[in-house]
């Protein structure tokens, strides 16, 4: 038949194929459908090769390359998870200086103590680090230091601004 029409086996498989991926065939919504529900299930970590499992586990019997073209089809993106990264090191030859507030936050006077603390803030451009210097006597905020990156500089930056505007 194929002879017949000049046209190539591999050609009319495909275009067989290609008919059965169609979107208005009722097991192509289906597989859509599953795929949608296992991304929304799994947080939208699933490659096309855990898909492909997690199909062929539901009962459909799917390859890699089509779990592909189907998370493609859906709109489908992989989030990838960073690695957890240690940023503190306590194990260090530094000094660590004592407590000296010992939990008490009540100062008699303005400038007789001070307290830091750090955030970050997501933006879209990154992550934003931001240092705030609080006077425990006013509890307002006398200095503060934003940078991109978490460095000393921000926090003496932040302490600096409180130094100089006192």
């Amino acid at each position: 038949m194929c002879r017949l029409l000049g046209v190539s086996r591999s050609a009319y498989y495909d275009y067989e194929q290609r008919r059965c991926d169609c979107p208005d065939d009722l097991h192509h919504r289906q597989l859509l459908d599953a795929v949608q529900n296992i991304a929304k299930s799994c947080d939208y970590t699933y490659g096309s090769r855990r898909m492909k499992r997690a199909l062929n586990a539901l009962g459909y019997r799917v390859s890699r390359w089509k779990a592909r073209r189907l998370m493609q089809e859906a709109g489908i993106q992989v989030k990838h998870r960073k690695k957890y990264k240690v940023t503190t090191d306590s194990n260090h030859p530094l000094p660590v200086f004592e407590n000296q507030l010992n939990r008490q936050f009540t100062v008699a006077r303005p400038d007789q103590a001070y307290v830091c603390d750090i955030t970050w803030i997501w933006t879209q451009e990154g992550w934003l680090y931001l240092a705030v210097v609080i006077d425990l006597f006013s509890r307002k905020v006398v200095g503060w230091s934003m940078s991109s990156r978490m460095k000393a500089t921000l926090v003496c930056d932040a302490l600096r601004m409180a130094i100089w505007l006192r």
